[in-house]
């Protein structure tokens, strides 16, 4: 079977699951992204037009999200299993593989387990896998299946999509973006979806301790093996300082990847404590030479090719001697 018969076979299997089932619990992976949040919001408006019980569920450890997502009405999401967590079939929402969602209860239900999701490296976990690698967003897979499902997009269903849709694309910047991305937003903007709003939350409602922490990250800013690697490092010590948060590190890699000669960009930055490794590092291939997700994976982490992480107990120097002879293999 041809990769374009297998992926109509998976909507097809997942549509009917989506009619079939009536209730559901959606979630996505942790510290979530634009897409992460947008697909997990949008669906559950989706199943709830359709007469479904659904439920959002994510971490309390995901709150307060960052800044530029809180516009998004979360209120309903679940941070405990419901009573009838066992009668419910499980979807994640662009959740690449399992370790990226640890809660085990979701994984312990007697029902079918629907993975929905873009990254080309996904590890199918569910018991119903629909995973485009071709879509620009796994925001852009849940609107197919919405058109499946006969939905006429809500304003509330648009704007959500949207959010997926333009962070994973860059702002339509990014390689990802198609065609079928360019359609896809002016069939949502056509539904209802106040583009200048939507951008002035995402990108221009910055607190002033986030401009002071990506002020000390860009101070930090070195460049290794003639720019191959842009890296910073984002201490404990700064959050203190500056009074920011962790979730007001969000697009500091940008400004990194925009610097000329760069081939992968690197922040590598102290989490709370309690959480899985004492620093996250996030990566992104500026022009497509790196597969940066490989490399993630060979800390336990993933992503796309061009954008991916992983959390770790090395060093900053320790993460730099990690990478250096990973990102010199590809080029």
């Amino acid at each position: 079977m041809g990769s374009v018969e297998m992926l109509d076979t998976e909507l097809d299997q997942v549509t009917e699951e989506l009619k079939r089932a009536d209730r559901f619990l959606l979630t996505t992976h942790e510290n979530p992204d634009g897409d992460a949040l947008g697909s997990l919001l949008s669906m559950h408006h989706i199943l709830r037009l359709l007469g479904k019980d659904s439920v959002m569920f994510l971490g309390a450890k995901e709150f307060p999200l960052p800044v530029e997502y809180r516009f998004l009405p979360l209120e309903e999401v679940f941070h405990e299993p419901p009573a009838d967590m066992s009668d419910r079939v499980v979807v994640f929402l662009d959740c690449g593989n399992a370790d990226r969602m640890p809660v085990d209860f979701l994984y312990e239900g007697k029902g079918p387990v629907l993975n929905i999701d873009h990254h080309h490296d996904n590890t199918r976990f569910g018991t119903v896998n629909l995973v485009d690698v071709e879509a620009s967003c796994t925001a852009e897979i849940v609107y197919e299946l919405a058109g499946r499902l006969g939905i006429t997009l809500t304003p509330e269903i648009a704007s959500a999509l949207y959010v997926g849709l333009v962070t994973d694309t860059g702002r339509f910047m990014y390689q990802n973006t198609t065609g079928r991305s360019h359609r896809m937003a002016a069939d949502l903007i056509e539904a209802g979806v106040d583009v200048h709003d939507v951008f002035r939350r995402l990108y221009e409602h910055v607190p002033l301790e986030k401009l002071k922490l990506i002020s000390r990250s860009l101070e930090r800013l070195e460049q290794i093996d003639d720019g191959a690697i842009t890296i910073t490092y984002i201490s404990a010590a700064d959050y203190e300082e500056t009074g920011a948060t962790d979730v007001h590190t969000e697009g500091v890699i940008d400004y990194l990847r925009s610097l000329n000669g760069a081939a992968v960009a690197v922040v590598v930055r102290d989490q709370r404590t309690g959480t899985k490794g004492a620093r996250k590092v996030s990566l992104r291939s500026t022009d497509g030479r790196v597969d940066v997700s490989s490399i993630a994976r060979k800390q336990g982490g993933g992503g796309h090719r061009r954008a991916a992480g992983f959390s770790t107990d090395l060093g900053y120097a320790e993460v730099i001697d990690f990478l250096r002879p990973e990102v010199a293999a590809q080029l």
